[in-house]
């Protein structure tokens, strides 16, 4: 029996708060023709869209895309892929487990992310332009179809409530992780299953959530 654990990016494998703070007040300095400081953004700007976020510092306008990404470039030098990730991956890998990620960010911006060995690991990625965004469940549906597994038989860990949303449309189980942007009774609220407070032996309770732990599953 197949099974997959699939994975939110931000938050979730890449340590990107500080970047996506930083892309938010670089393109609004960009449009806004003042200095936009991180500290200057409003509260919760990471866990709120983008739209809101440059609408509260007096910005209605069109998100120009070459714009974003250049914000985004010089934003993204700051992030790193947690520590935990490499070898998580690489159990799951060992243990015949499939891996995807589902993520609103384009595929240009996860090579950004992503170094090409943590990228070797995964086994499909579905990026923004691939699919309806979440908390719509195509994303998650589109990954599986790749990888041939049912949702009854996939996790999805992420770290939005948005992403609990789709998770559950999409008839996988949710999975909260708690060191991502979002409060740990936020994702209980949106209908994560659980949520792991901390990365301490992801591997081995991903693969007990996936029922790959057991003999003879």
């Amino acid at each position: 029996m197949k099974r997959a654990v699939l994975f939110d990016l931000d938050g979730v494998l890449v340590d990107s708060h500080h970047a996506q703070l930083a892309t938010l007040a670089g393109f609004a300095t960009s449009v806004l023709g003042r200095r936009v400081t991180v500290a200057a953004l409003p509260a919760g700007a990471t866990t709120i869209p983008r739209e809101q976020v440059l609408a509260e510092l007096g910005y209605a306008g069109a998100i120009n895309q070459t714009g974003w990404d250049a914000a985004t470039a010089t934003a993204t030098l700051t992030a790193e892929v947690f520590p935990f990730v490499a070898d998580t991956l690489a159990a799951l890998r060992a243990a015949d487990v499939a891996t995807g990620i589902v993520t609103l960010r384009s595929r240009q911006r996860v090579e950004w992310l992503l170094p090409p060995g943590i990228l070797g690991l995964i086994d499909v990625v579905v990026c923004y332009e691939d699919a309806a965004p979440k908390p719509a469940p195509d994303g998650l549906l589109l990954a599986l179809d790749k990888l041939d597994v049912t949702p009854s038989n996939a996790v999805f860990v992420g770290d939005m409530e948005s992403d609990m949303h789709a998770a559950r449309a999409a008839g996988v189980t949710p999975i909260g992780s708690g060191w991502g942007f979002s409060d740990p009774a936020a994702l209980t609220r949106a209908g994560a299953a659980v949520v792991l407070p901390h990365t301490d032996d992801l591997a081995g309770t991903l693969l007990s959530l996936t029922g790959a732990g057991r003999r003879g599953t």
